[in-house]
Order: C-alpha cells, then sequence, then structure tokens
C-alpha cells in the first residue's frame, strides 16, 4: 500500500476533472471487486447490526462535499475498495466501526484523495466528540440527581436546583463541542484558560451595578405588570428586593446597588427610626429567602452604603447595619446581602466626621457578622473618581470607560477569562523570558476570545434581557426598543482577563513565594504590572473596556491544579495541594501577620483595575477587641487597598441557636445540626456547599498573627 503515491504523480480530489499526468479511475490495486461483502456490522456499545456499504459512501461523499467534491459514483467506488480491504485484511470476522473508519482513512490517502481524507478525519474526530459529549452529559446529570455540583456553593440542592444544573451541564457542552472556535474549546478543556460561566457564554452578560434610585422613583415593570413608586419604607425596602430577584434572573453573575443609602434616602422621610429599622429587617429576610433562577439560589446581592451624610441616609446605613448585627429569626448570620461599607475620609474615617459613629458601627458589625467588607475610596486609583467607585460582593469594580461617563451604576462585566499563570511558570523552567513569551501569547489568545463571546452577546436583542434592558437597568439601554440589538449598550461594560495562582507562579519561578522574599515580591508585581500593560493596550487595538482581575477562584479553585498535576505531576509548593492560591493572596497556610500581609498584597490592588480584594485571617470573632479590628482597617487604607474583609469562624446550633466555635457537636444542647459559616471569595457561605478544593484550602486556612 506504500507504494500507492507513485500512481499520483497529481493529487486530485472526488469532483475534481483530471488534469494532464492526474488519474481518475481508482488505481488497480485497489480497484473494485466482487468479494464477500459483510453482513453485519459491530456497532460501538457492542450491538451487532446489518453491515450497509451506502453508510460508507455518504460519509465518503460528505467528506468530499465538504472540500468542494460531487462526484457521487466515485464515493461509491471507494466504499466498495474499502469493503473489499476490510474482506482481505479481517477474513470472516464481523468488523467493527472503528476497523471500518480506519480502513477509509486508509484508502483516501493511499488512492491520492488526502484532502478529502482529511475532511473524513475531521467529521470523524467532531463525531468521536459529540458521543463524549453525550456520555459525559449523562454521567454529569446522574451526579447531578444525587447532588448539585458545589462549584457555586450557594447554589441549593432543591429539584429546581437540579433542573437548572442539569440544563447547565447541556449548556457547557453545546459552547464547548458546536460554537466556540477550536482554539478557544481546546485551551479551556487543557486548562491553559478558564471560561467563567461557560454556561452563559451567549445568553447574557454577567453583572450590574443597578439604578435602584431612578426605578424606585419612576416605576417599573418585572413582566407581570406596572409597579408604581413607594412611598414608605417598607415597600421601598420590598421593592429593592424584587429588584434584585428580577436582574438576577436575567444575568448569570451578581446584583448589586452602588449607592443605596443615597438611592433610599427619599422614602425614608418623616419615618421613624423603628420604621426604618423594620424595612431592613425585611429586606435582608428577603435576601436570604427569596429565589431566582428557576428557584435554585437566593439572589446574588450587593449593597454599597456609608457614604450619605443626610439624615436620611444616615439612618438607612444604621438600620441596615443593625439588622443585620441582630441577625435572622434565631440569631443566625445573614449569608445576603454582602454589605460594602465605603470608607472616606472627611465623611466617615476619622473621629471628626459626620459618619464615623457609622464607621464604627460597621467595624461592630464586622466582627460579629463578617460583614460588611470595607471599600477605601481614596486608594489611589479610587480617588480620581470621587464618589463614584463601588464594588460587588465577589470583588467586580467597573468605572473606566471608553464609551461613555465613568460612573458605576448601570455598567458590569461582561464576562471574564482566567489564565493559568502556574503552568506557564512550571514550563518555563525559570527561563523568565519564555515565561513572559508564553503569558504574551496566552494574553493574546484570552483576549480574542473575549471579544468572540462579545461578538456573540451583541447579537442579543433587549427583548432577550426583558428587565435588565427593557426596563432601563443598563447604561442607554433606555433608548432601545424590544427587537434591537444591545450592542451599541454593552460597550459600557467590561471584558476581564483574571489570574490565580501568582504564589505558585513564583515558586515555579523562583524557589518562593511574594511572602517568603522580597525578589519574589517585586518580580511578583513586574509579572502583573506587565499583564496590567498588555490588557491596557488591548483596549486600544479592540476599542472596548478589557480589565484585569484578581480571579475568584470558586468555581474554577482545584481544576487548573488537578489538570496541572495530570501533566507535571506532584511539584512541590505549587501542585502538591488541592487547589492553586485565589489570586496575588499569600497562601493561606502561610504564618504572617495581619500587617505584613497587608503591606504586601497593597501594591497589586492598583493594578487589578477590574477587581480585587484581600482578607485578614482571624481565629475568632474579634468582637471584644474592636480597637485592634479598627487598626487593621486603618492600615488597609494606608496600604493602598480597594477593597478589603475580614474573617473569621461562625459557628451556630440549628437546635438552640448558640453561637460560638465548635468543631464538633453544640457544647450547649449537644446537637450535631451545625450551621458553619465562611468567607469565599468574597460572599458568605455554609461550608457544607464547598467543592473540595475549597474544603482543603479552608481546612490550611492560618490565622494572621496581630
Amino acid at each position: 500500500m506504500g507504494g500507492m503515491q507513485e500512481l499520483l504523480p497529481q493529487e486530485m480530489e472526488i469532483g475534481e476533472k483530471p488534469r494532464k499526468g492526474q488519474i481518475s479511475t481508482i488505481p488497480p490495486v485497489f480497484s473494485p471487486g466482487q468479494g464477500s461483502v459483510f453482513r453485519s456490522i459491530r456497532k460501538r456499545d457492542g450491538r451487532i447490526v446489518e453491515f450497509d456499504v451506502l453508510k460508507i459512501t455518504d460519509a465518503i461523499f460528505k467528506a468530499a462535499r465538504a472540500i468542494g467534491g460531487e462526484d457521487r459514483q466515485l464515493a461509491e467506488e471507494l466504499a466498495q475498495v474499502v469493503t473489499d480491504y476490510l474482506v482481505k485484511t479481517k477474513g470472516p470476522g464481523i468488523p467493527t466501526v472503528e476497523e471500518v473508519q480506519d480502513a477509509v482513512e486508509k484508502v483516501l490517502i493511499e488512492t491520492g484523495h488526502a484532502k478529502t481524507a482529511k475532511a473524513y478525519i475531521l467529521y470523524r474526530d467532531w463525531r468521536t466528540r459529540l458521543r463524549e459529549t453525550k456520555s459525559e452529559l449523562m454521567d454529569a446529570v446522574e451526579e447531578i440527581l444525587v447532588e448539585t455540583n458545589r462549584e457555586n456553593a450557594n447554589i441549593g440542592n432543591s429539584p429546581s436546583a437540579k433542573m437548572l444544573q442539569i440544563a447547565s451541564a447541556a449548556s457547557k457542552r453545546y459552547y464547548l463541542y458546536r460554537l466556540l472556535p477550536e482554539e478557544f474549546s481546546r485551551a479551556h478543556q487543557t486548562g491553559d484558560l478558564h471560561i467563567h460561566d461557560l454556561d452563559f457564554y451567549g445568553k447574557t452578560l454577567t453583572c450590574i451595578q443597578i439604578p435602584l434610585g431612578r426605578l424606585l422613583q419612576e416605576g417599573f415593570d418585572n413582566g407581570h405588570g406596572y409597579i408604581r413608586p413607594p412611598k414608605r419604607p417598607a415597600s421601598a425596602a420590598a421593592l429593592a428586593a424584587i429588584i434584585l430577584q428580577s436582574s438576577q434572573n436575567d444575568m448569570h453573575g451578581g446584583q448589586s446597588f452602588a449607592f443605596f443609602d443615597k438611592d433610599m434616602a427619599a422614602f425614608v422621610k418623616d419615618a421613624s427610626e423603628d420604621e426604618v429599622y423594620q424595612a431592613m429587617e425585611a429586606l435582608i429576610y428577603n435576601l436570604n429567602s427569596m429565589h431566582s433562577r428557576a428557584g435554585a439560589q437566593v439572589p446574588f446581592s450587593s449593597i454599597n452604603l456609608g457614604t450619605d451624610t443626610s439624615p436620611e441616609g444616615r439612618m438607612i446605613t444604621r438600620a441596615l447595619l443593625l439588622a443585620h448585627e441582630r441577625g435572622l429569626g434565631r440569631g443566625e448570620t445573614p449569608i445576603f446581602p454582602n454589605i460594602i461599607f465605603r470608607v472616606k475620609k472627611g465623611v466617615n474615617l476619622e473621629p471628626d466626621d459626620p459618619n464615623y459613629d457609622l464607621f464604627q458601627l460597621a467595624i461592630r458589625t464586622a466582627s460579629r457578622r463578617l460583614n460588611p467588607t470595607f471599600a477605601f475610596m481614596d486608594s489611589t486609583f479610587n480617588a480620581p473618581y470621587g464618589d463614584e467607585v463601588s464594588y460587588m460582593g465577589c470583588r467586580t469594580r467597573v468605572i473606566a470607560n471608553r464609551h461613555g461617563p465613568e460612573v458605576s451604576t448601570g455598567r458590569g462585566n461582561l464576562s471574564f477569562t482566567t489564565v493559568n499563570l502556574p503552568r506557564l511558570a512550571i514550563l518555563a523552567k525559570g527561563d523568565l523570558e519564555l515565561f513572559y513569551h508564553k503569558l504574551d501569547r496566552l494574553l493574546e489568545l484570552t483576549a480574542r476570545q473575549l471579544y468572540h463571546r462579545f461578538r456573540l452577546q451583541s447579537k442579543l436583542k433587549v427583548k432577550d434581557m426583558p428587565f435588565l434592558m427593557g426596563q432601563g437597568l443598563y447604561l442607554d439601554s433606555e433608548k432601545l426598543g424590544p427587537d434591537d440589538s444591545i450592542a451599541p449598550v454593552i460597550r459600557h461594560g467590561t471584558l476581564s482577563i483574571g489570574f490565580i495562582g501568582l504564589a505558585e507562579t513564583l515558586t515555579a519561578l523562583t524557589g518562593s513565594h511574594h511572602g517568603e522574599d522580597s525578589a519574589a515580591h517585586r518580580l511578583g508585581l513586574e509579572i502583573i504590572s506587565h499583564m496590567r500593560r498588555r490588557i491596557d493596550e488591548f483596549v486600544d487595538e479592540y476599542d472596548l473596556n478589557y480589565t484585569l482581575l484578581a480571579t475568584p477562584a470558586e468555581g474554577l479553585s482545584g481544576r487548573f491544579v488537578a489538570l496541572d498535576r495530570s501533566q507535571f505531576g506532584v511539584v512541590k509548593g505549587i501542585t502538591d495541594k488541592e487547589y492553586y492560591t485565589n489570586s496575588f493572596h499569600l497562601p493561606v497556610n502561610y504564618e504572617t501577620s495581619c500587617y505584613q500581609k497587608i503591606l504586601l498584597e497593597g501594591p497589586f490592588h492598583r493594578l487589578t483595575n477590574a477587581g480585587h480584594i484581600s482578607y485578614v485571617e482571624l481565629d475568632a470573632p474579634p468582637e471584644q477587641n474592636l480597637e485592634a479590628v479598627e487598626a487593621i482597617i486603618r492600615h488597609m487604607a494606608a496600604c493602598d487597598v480597594g477593597y478589603a474583609g475580614i474573617n473569621f469562624p461562625v459557628d451556630e446550633c440549628h437546635a438552640c441557636g448558640y453561637h460560638g466555635i465548635f468543631p464538633g457537636d453544640c457544647p450547649s444542647c449537644g446537637s450535631g445540626f451545625i450551621r458553619r459559616v465562611r468567607r469565599i471569595t468574597g460572599y458568605l457561605s455554609t461550608i457544607d456547599r464547598f467543592n473540595d478544593a475549597k474544603r482543603a484550602e479552608l481546612s490550611e486556612r492560618k490565622a494572621h498573627l496581630q
């Protein structure tokens, strides 16, 4: 068979007319014969069915047509050659589907139809991947029916949640194998990068800072009729919860109010402190009980407040913090909303500031309930925007805008993709030039993938997101009609390239992470600065708001390291645990002080303009040492941190309501029904919904010395 090329001075494909020196017939060695025809064929699942040569003809002809061929007769002749070849090589046995396909490839190549063979091979590979996808999907469905996956810690295990997860599993595979270009699909599957919320790839956008004030003042329609503006605090708070729920049904990410105190102030005039408190308590209850996304989860909600100095704004902030501090019905720590207290000099940071008392209340509440977290308006990268910057619970920050006003409200992240930094470092083997070369290529690939997703999102119409776009939540969307494309509106959003595992990256490149060695710390800043420069270049290249994200790694946690361990084995300090360290953080098991950790992580905040967060980890609720907490927060502000939180364990007994820290049963009543609340990425969750990687990370967390 190897001598067939001597019979083919020039290649000719099925359907082409022969040119001088070419042949238009089957070479003699492969001429169709009248040998035995198989009666049966063995399928992949073991079933034996009737052998049909017409199916081979159809497959060859489809491959030929893919490159422009139209000669059906030649396809029939080649199909007969395939069967004759199988008879000679297989003998009286029953051929398998794979053996038949191998024979087709061999005959096509050795009879001079290399282009058709290539098309056939690609089609065969696509069919193989499609079968594997179906098998993977069925396996995923089987697992989900037992329990929903824990990649998203706040999705429940209800029947509706399982249905949503099944749809999610199917959608992910559709995008990977049917819609994504091969280079993007392969990069995601092999772990060079991770496309977040892949199941929503072309369906919607990630998140938004909602214009609460306008919606409350003008009223809105969430699909079941017009809701008029509220008049009292209770109805305003109830509508705020409905707005969060309705918006999340249109999106796959978090929902946030950028200026909750200011937006709600108009609806508490002449109200008593008690009336406002009851309204805020009801809001917290609603956000921990009402569901969105087909009943699968409570809305991922964030509320920014603390800088409105009006009597009404102050009343809103005080009431919400007090209600959050009190907790739910049995004193449980609320999971939502994620409250973000905006710290600003001249407003609330110093004792003479008008809202300093609210800052003190925020510290007290955070020292018991983990929330609020703290956003620093005076950091070098937030201060230029005045009072405009707000954050979302997972760390998202959206402010600079190439196509309109630089504001938070009415905008959000469109999508984000995370690159696998540790893998690049492992492959570079200490060669920095090679590392940067690989990093640049991966960043370019990621930018193109995000642009591909942006173009798909741009094809969506207003009616595809009836609340988000139809009710004018997104900046300028009020100018569009139901059948209009959202393309001119979503240019206000951001496309973010994220990273995790800087600690492991530095260990692979230098032998130490940035907490252990000052040179490694400098290199870490150089790497992230390099990424930021390249991403700023993408802003000009694509004319879109590309940004750099310090990735929250909840869904990604463990995935990259598992893939890298299978490829590179167990590498000390890199793949020898179940997770890569979140973004630019120091490793969770590294012993250091609160002050040193913040000092080292602070400089990375200004580089990651898509969002960032730093934590300090304490071994117990610091309720009895509020002065120390305030000192830590002031140190965060001094270190140019943009967004930060205080972490500590919270254990609560469902039976008697006892609060404390207890690894086993309740020390008060002996019940084993314990609720253990911890912070994951930026939101709170109970650890029973943590995936294996997050459980491993949690078990290795060490409290930072004060």
